[in-house]
């Protein structure tokens, strides 16, 4: 029986998924967990795995397009049910070809020459950058793009390898293979940084250009430019619409986090873990969320809806933006767990390795910059959750002690919050009692 590769749903709001790349061609072998495809969202590009062993069969859904959720884009069958449908399956691109699914054709005698061939201004740019006539390329709308330049040069290179790499894939994040595709680099020789070795965008050298490269070509400022990453334009998209129709209100508190610090010793001491501060923080924001519930709510479809789970997620910068992957049920975790469950998923999302399970299911969001020096800040609502807790850093301050001017440490919180799922008081009832668990830890045990 075929299992169906659908367009899975990774958040509440979704309704529809890119296809940013397949890793697997039709006819190919996948294992049952094996990643075969990249999935944009509005959130992140993840990975989807393989839902069973067999070979993928079928792909309807090319790189770039646009599906609904729960749509059927390819199917894995056994080995036996391919039969001569298989050799009618349509041919797709080797791995690391991109959007439009060019394929390299050998040299023909009737071959048209570059000039008059239909190509994008930066298209002719690259291939001239690669050395690539253009009438070798061929496309499905007969036009060609920068993503087809680009599979060609890949598909070229990985032709010529030799000695069993062929068909080796080396581990790498999407944006790292991105970087070596457009800087002429071989994945395969790169040194990676990641887990397991993977290859990562800083593990990826700012190589200079072949040597056929015009000099004018290789001093382009535009040529040298970075594009905006896929991560950050869907960060910039999410935000401007939050900021723009969520009403946003703040509130502030400085607390003292003399105690706080005492708990982080004794926890590193007593577990053995590496706990951070963020760590207790997500013990103390999710013990702060049972007791006041309406704050773990999100707006959606003109309504309040109310999170079952208490589920944090963690604000990770990363090379494209941003992206928050989620500690589920953090209020049923001890401590040593909280600090195991955040390294995994903060080294994952830094290595773009999240898996669709690790960005959903957010109610509330932490935000710390308090590592970089910030004393305070504003963040905005990750929606459609209902609020976000800006962390600043820990710095002595003089405070009144007693009634006497005291040097203490504190740290500013500050809550931004959606007016249509949270009004004043019920953020500040749970503001206030987030405070004085950072200021007396040992309230969880009451």
């Amino acid at each position: 029986m075929p299992a169906n590769v659908i367009m899975p749903a990774l958040e509440l709001a979704q309704e529809t998924g890119k296809v940013v790349h397949w890793l697997k061609r039709p006819g190919e072998t996948v294992r049952k967990g094996e990643p075969i495809v990249e999935i944009e969202t509005d959130k992140v590009t993840v990975e989807i795995e393989a839902p069973a062993s067999g070979v993928l069969r079928d792909v309807t859904a090319n790189e770039g397009d646009v599906v609904p959720v729960g749509r059927t884009i390819a199917l894995i069958v056994a080995p036996g049910e391919v039969g001569d449908a298989a050799a009618a399956a349509p041919v797709m691109p080797p791995a690391s070809a991109a959007a439009t699914g060019a394929i390299p054709a050998p040299p023909a005698a009737g071959a048209p020459p570059a000039g008059a061939v239909k190509a994008s201004p930066l298209a002719r740019r690259i291939a001239e950058q690669h050395g690539v006539d253009l009438g070798r390329i061929r496309t499905a709308s007969g036009r060609i793009e920068k993503a087809d330049v680009l599979a060609y040069v890949e598909s070229q290179r990985s032709s010529a390898v030799g000695n069993g790499q062929a068909g080796r894939r080396v581990a790498a994040s999407p944006k790292a293979r991105r970087l070596a595709a457009e800087r002429g680099l071989d994945i395969a020789a790169l040194r990676g940084s990641g887990p397991g070795g993977a290859v990562l965008a800083d593990d990826v050298p700012a190589a200079a250009r072949p040597a056929a490269t015009p000099p004018a070509l290789s001093a382009s400022p535009r040529a040298a430019a970075p594009s905006i990453g896929t991560v950050w334009r869907i960060m910039a998209e999410r935000m401007t619409a939050s900021w723009t129709t969520a009403p946003h209100f703040y509130l502030v508190r400085e607390v003292d986090v003399s105690r706080l610090a005492s708990w982080l010793d004794q926890a590193r001491k007593q577990t053995g873990a590496h706990v951070t501060y963020t760590d207790l923080l997500v013990k103390l924001v999710a013990a702060a969320l049972s007791r006041h519930p309406r704050v773990n709510a999100s707006w959606r479809d003109g309504a309040i809806a109310q999170n079952t789970d208490v589920n944090i997620g963690l604000a990770v910068a990363i090379d494209d933006g941003l992206v928050v992957p989620v500690i589920h049920r953090a209020d049923s975790l001890r401590l040593p767990e909280i600090a195991a469950r955040r390294a995994d998923v903060v080294s994952r999302a830094q290595a773009g390795k999240l898996r669709p399970a690790d960005i959903q299911g957010g109610g509330f969001t932490i935000s710390n910059l308090g590592m970089f020096g910030v004393d305070a800040f504003n963040a905005i609502v990750n929606p459609p959750q209902a609020a976000i807790l800006a962390v600043g850093r820990i710095a002595d301050r003089v405070v009144a002690h007693a009634g006497q001017p005291a040097v203490r440490p504190t740290m500013v919180l500050t809550l931004s919050c959606d007016h249509r799922a949270l009004d004043g008081a019920r953020a500040a009832q749970f503001l206030g009692t987030l405070a004085d668990l950072v200021e007396e830890p040992l309230a969880l045990l009451v």
